[in-house]
């Protein structure tokens, strides 16, 4: 069935005139030929929409949000180059099929119909999403609906100039800018708002940013009306935000106006903002019945702005092209990508969970296997003082920050002041303020910074400076970094070791904001590394086993840092001494627990600030006749299992003690490990309370305590 818009379309044009007009003063410099390149990429992108419907009908395509009335964002593409990465908005496939008429050897027609049917013969995600992307063209691929790619363009754009001051080789010449483009809609989402402040607060201080943020205005989002006027008022006018906008029906004007404002950013290596005036055609996407919101004449009063007829009336009125050639040039494309369509609407898609998950396991695969290569040939430091965790991790950052050229560090009050509590004192003295710095406060951007460093080939380690505050930006990590690899076949990859400082038991500070013992947010992402040291020596080890999963396999490595933990030097008694500890330059493997004692009776599996409660524990349960042995899981994801299951079997009974909460914990995962695994044994758990933390002593009411341990332990051991 013929949509109402293609029909439009002919009608139209059929109708039009050579007008005489002077060329030259249409075209505004723009030359006949561009025009008409611009003109095709329009064609493939309006019947890459059509065709995506077609085989929707068919049951033959699974994705149907299209670029019909955003098609002038092709003319964006021609206006840069094909070095500058890209980040696309999903109405960006005008911008896509222009940006691969730059590079030679690629076939974006038939890019974007292998994506609509999920084949695995798909160039950047094979078969997993359909996105814009491909490494060759510089494309990024982006899943965001909600301007979640924008922090990562500004962490792009940023590093692209860091890069070339420190003399590390980037993904993309010097010269070259970061292009982002985004809905109307979305430019109210908190995400996009924010990295837009953070790339004007990045300029206001002299600090390069070349990024050109393209806004599609098209004056709705889904069925909620963009008020009129708002983008314009909004960035129309803002310090240190260059403004630009165009009339997306006319392709002269979007082309000349596009060239400036890239010119503008390339030369300044400033942001700034291209509001491109567009309009939706065929509503939002397959499922949407538009006629549920919108009037027919509302629907069709927007016929007349499409593009693809703004830039007819210029070929025709000027003499570039006949009507004849105009709807002969359209109909070929039609029959092009039909064609295609038929040819890749049965081809082989995704059929098994190993074939989905390859990019995850390949990932994880790699990095397990480089960090157990390192820790056997790690050259063991005996000498050197003992040191706390907070200490460690110092000595580790300073080591890496040394060892590694491309290490940057980054967060809230880590460089001048050394961190909240002085973990990273020092650093910036030592490696300059350029690779340690203070950042905004703003979550959103510490992470999406580090999303761009880590494709421009840095090695970012941003702090988030509490655990809470994660949750603040955890769609950066959830929807934007851990997916990267997956989306893209790991032809891209965001390398990053995130430190979180958490976790309860802090005396005199903070409420739940400061002492926060929930990491459910971060359990179960795919591909994602979850580290927590207890011990100092594990936390300069761990540290430098992040670092190389990072810089090998380019994962996402999420550093947990016990807060309760990081200036204690006693275990048992005071002045001890007991928990402090050498570093021996050891690199811990991936997904390799640590055990403590070889006790027969009873096996007691923890992390963190269990880890110093149970080895209290144990002390108390042995003065009873209870042998127990403690096993420091250390890393959350992917769990020790093959040590988990060993050390369980050695007594036959198992005492999980988890600091997190009931509901969500860590426990819940140990335990189902477990009995998945099949272990025979008795088990049992001890967690905090399904409770935020509150201030003062109050907290120990709900946090784990060591006499629930020890009584756990006990009615365990004793049958009970």
């Amino acid at each position: 069935m013929a949509e109402p818009i293609d029909e439009y379309f002919t009608r139209a044009v059929s109708a039009l005139t050579a007008s005489h007009a002077d060329a030259d003063a249409v075209l505004r410099g723009v030359s006949p030929q561009t025009c008409l390149d611009v003109f095709d990429a329009q064609l493939g992108s309006r019947h890459l929409d059509l065709a995506a419907r077609w085989l929707r009908s068919k049951n033959q395509g699974f994705y149907t949000i299209g670029s019909s009335g955003h098609e002038s964002n092709a003319a964006v593409a021609t206006a840069l180059r094909p070095s500058d990465p890209a980040l696309l908005h999903y109405r960006s496939g005008g911008f896509y099929l222009a940006r691969a008429r730059q590079v030679a050897g690629t076939d974006p027609l038939r890019d974007v119909l292998l994506g609509l049917v999920a084949a695995t013969d798909e160039p950047i995600s094979g078969g997993r999403h359909k996105v814009f992307g491909r490494h060759d063209l510089s494309v990024i691929p982006q899943t965001s609906t909600i301007a979640s790619h924008l922090p990562r363009a500004v962490g792009v754009a940023f590093s692209i100039a860091r890069a070339r001051k420190l003399g590390v080789e980037c993904a993309w010449p010097s010269d070259a800018l970061a292009v982002c483009s985004f809905g109307d809609a979305s430019a109210n989402h908190s995400t996009a708002v924010g990295a837009i402040n953070a790339a004007m607060h990045t300029a206001y201080q002299g600090v390069p940013m070349p990024l050109l943020l393209v806004c599609e205005d098209n004056g709705i989002g889904i069925s909620v009306r963009t008020p009129q006027g708002w983008i314009a008022r909004t960035y129309g006018n803002r310090a240190d935000l260059e403004y630009f906008t165009a009339d997306g029906a006319d392709v002269a004007e979007v082309l000349t106006v596009s060239q400036r404002a890239a010119d503008y950013v390339r030369t300044h290596r400033r942001p700034a903002f291209l509001h491109l005036r567009t309009v939706r055609l065929m509503g939002h996407a397959g499922s949407d019945y538009e006629p549920g919101y919108r009037s027919g004449d509302e629907i069709t009063a927007d016929y007349g702005r499409d593009p693809l007829l703004g830039t007819a009336r210029i070929l025709v009125g000027t003499g570039i092209c006949t009507v004849a050639q105009v709807l002969d040039a359209y109909e070929a494309k039609r029959a092009d990508v039909l064609a295609l369509a038929t040819d890749v609407a049965e081809l082989p898609q995704l059929d098994s969970p190993h074939a989905v998950m390859t990019p995850l396991r390949e990932a994880r695969d790699d990095a397990v296997r480089a960090t157990r290569e390192a820790a056997s040939r790690a050259d063991r430091r005996d000498d050197g003082p003992a040191v706390t965790v907070a200490q460690a991790i110092n000595r580790a950052l300073r080591e890496t920050l040394t060892d590694h050229p491309e290490a940057l560090l980054f967060g809230e009050d880590v460089a001048r002041k050394g961190g909240v509590y002085g973990v990273t004192r020092g650093l910036a003295a030592t490696a300059g303020a350029a690779r340690v710095f203070d950042t905004l406060l703003d979550e959103q951007s510490i992470l999406g910074l580090a999303l761009g460093a880590g494709v421009c080939g840095l090695l970012p380690i941003p702090e988030i400076q509490y655990l809470a505050y994660l949750h603040n930006a955890a769609d950066q990590i959830r929807g934007e970094g851990a997916t990267l690899q997956f989306f893209s076949n790991r032809q891209y990859r965001n390398p990053m070791v995130v430190r979180i400082a958490g976790y309860g038991y802090q005396k005199g500070f903070g409420g739940h904001f400061h002492n926060d013992n929930s990491i459910t947010a971060i359990r179960d992402l795919p591909g994602v590394v979850v580290a927590s040291p207890a011990r100092p020596d594990d936390a300069a080890a761990m540290m430098r086993s992040c670092v190389i999963a990072a810089r090998t396999a380019g994962l996402v490595c999420l550093f947990l840092e016990p807060i309760a933990l990081y200036h204690t030097r006693d275990l048992h008694d005071d002045g001890d001494d007991g928990w402090l500890a050498t570093d021996h330059g050891g690199v811990v493997p991936i997904g390799s627990a640590r055990t403590y004692g070889e006790g027969r009776d009873l096996t007691i599996m923890t992390f963190g600030n269990g880890l110093r409660m149970s080895l209290r524990v144990a002390r108390r349960l042995a003065e009873r006749g209870i042998a127990a042995r403690v096993v420091d899981l250390r890393w959350l994801a992917p769990l020790p299992v093959t040590d988990m299951l060993a050390e369980s079997q050695a007594t036959g009974r198992v005492l999980v003690v988890d600091e997190t909460r009931e509901s969500g914990g860590v426990g819940e995962g140990v335990l189902t490990a477990l009995i998945e695994h099949g272990f025979p044994g008795a088990l049992a758990r001890v967690a905090s309370h399904d409770s935020f933390i509150p201030l003062g002593d109050a907290a120990l009411e709900v946090l784990l305590s060591e006499e629930t341990i020890e009584s756990a332990a006990i009615k365990l051991v004793s049958g009970r």
